[in-house]
């Protein structure tokens, strides 16, 4: 059964569905915009959705609705946001896409959190003619199946491993270190990394996956203390990337560079590893530094929520949702047109301009940041960089 959902009715809604003396066709040009979704409130994945996509979908609905409402071809209607919790259920997320896409015949959908989720929706987006602009799909097997309604704003593996290896190169790092999560995030970002580092001459040492729900990895982490790399790399979820972290510094593996992702680039991570946050490295792509409109949504996130955005999925999310705006106002909610709108434009957005390659951001290369003080910057490549490499991580305290 799918759970109730919680509908966010922003202020003026009510408003434009009042006399029931409307014509039908009437109401629905000027009615609320519907936009369904399901995403992880509970369960493994509702620590990075409730970090890098709900709270934006709720802050920019509130955001559009103070504004007016979305701009559909000039008419501006308030936005009605149907959300579901798929308690972190690949089942649940698809039954309750397909109720919203089916039989609620919403106007819009926003994408679920996680590769998983979005390999089980993107097919059923697609068949039913629905755009999903996905900022947490890091999946290139995603990418090549080239759904014509599927979109993906995250840089993907090969991106974001060749921008990690580039920079281990550049940095005469000659040994290397990795832990793996056993899944489809773990297993094609781990393919990725070897990939890129069969090109160099960098040492693999060690090769480890692990399945989800770790407990313990000081065992590994301690195995590869002793191997002494330059490099230790863990493609990790949010708390198996505080695991790791918090094991390393209990076990005294401090490595010359510290790289875990995803959960490096949220404020949980800086809270619970306070100080030894410094020098850290993982995957994120801007920082309050990026454009003033970054630091603009920033600070409007903290004063939400009182808690920060992260610095990589939950960036491309906003871009997501300024892309979908932005369609909407050009072509309205004719969703085939949409479609055609967003793949062949290119949107300006926090991150930049972004345009698409097929379903692939093709405007933001792979890229590295780094905890430096307070912030999350960005590190790699050096065009896009908003501080400079930290070469040399200090010890953990």
């Amino acid at each position: 059964m799918v759970q109730q959902s919680k509908r966010q009715w922003i202020k003026g809604a009510a408003a434009t569905v009042g006399a029931l003396s409307v014509a039908p066709h009437l109401l629905a040009q000027s009615g609320p915009v519907r936009i369904g979704y399901a995403i992880a409130r509970t369960g493994p994945w509702a620590a990075g959705a409730q970090v890098s996509q709900e709270p934006n979908y709720l802050l920019w609905a509130e955001q559009v609705n103070a504004a007016g409402g979305l701009s559909v071809k000039g008419t501006k209607r308030p936005i009605e946001l149907i959300g579901y919790d798929d308690r972190s259920e690949t089942e649940t997320c698809v039954r309750t896409f397909e109720k919203l896409m089916g039989s609620d015949k919403v106007d819009l959908i926003l994408p679920p959190w996680g590769s998983g989720a979005n390999f089980a929706i993107a097919p059923l987006a697609n068949r039913f003619g629905y755009p999903l602009l996905a900022p947490t799909a890091l999946s290139r097997k995603l990418i090549d199946m080239n759904l014509p309604y599927f979109f993906s704003l995250l840089q993907q593996p090969d991106k974001m491993m060749g921008a990690l290896v580039d920079m281990l190169v550049a940095n005469g790092v000659k040994s290397v270190a990795i832990v793996y999560m056993d899944d489809l995030f773990g297993l094609e970002n781990f393919a990725a990394l070897n990939n890129a580092l069969k090109k160099t001459s960098i040492q693999v040492v060690e090769r480890k996956s692990y399945p989800l729900g770790v407990k313990d990895l000081a065992p590994v982490l301690r195995g590869i203390k002793d191997l002494n790399p330059d490099a230790f790399i863990g493609i990790t979820y949010p708390p198996d990337t505080i695991l790791a972290s918090r094991q390393a510094r209990e076990v005294g593996l401090n490595p010359k560079f510290f790289y875990a992702s995803v959960g490096t680039a949220f404020q949980l991570y800086k809270n619970v590893m306070a100080a030894n946050t410094e020098g850290v490295i993982g995957m994120g792509s801007w920082s309050v530094k990026t454009s003033p409109e970054a630091k603009a949504y920033f600070d409007a996130h903290v004063k939400k929520f009182s808690k920060e955005p992260d610095r990589w999925a939950s960036g491309h999310a906003w871009a997501g949702l300024q892309i979908l705006q932005q369609a909407v106002e050009k072509v309205g909610l004719d969703r085939k047109a949409l479609r055609e709108h967003i793949a062949k434009n290119e949107f300006k957005t926090i991150l930049g301009g972004i345009r698409f390659a097929g379903s692939e951001n093709a405007s933001i290369p792979g890229t590295v940041s780094q905890w430096q003080g307070s912030d999350f910057e960005v590190v790699w490549p050096k065009e896009r960089a908003t501080a400079q490499l930290n070469t040399n991580k200090p010890a953990w305290k």
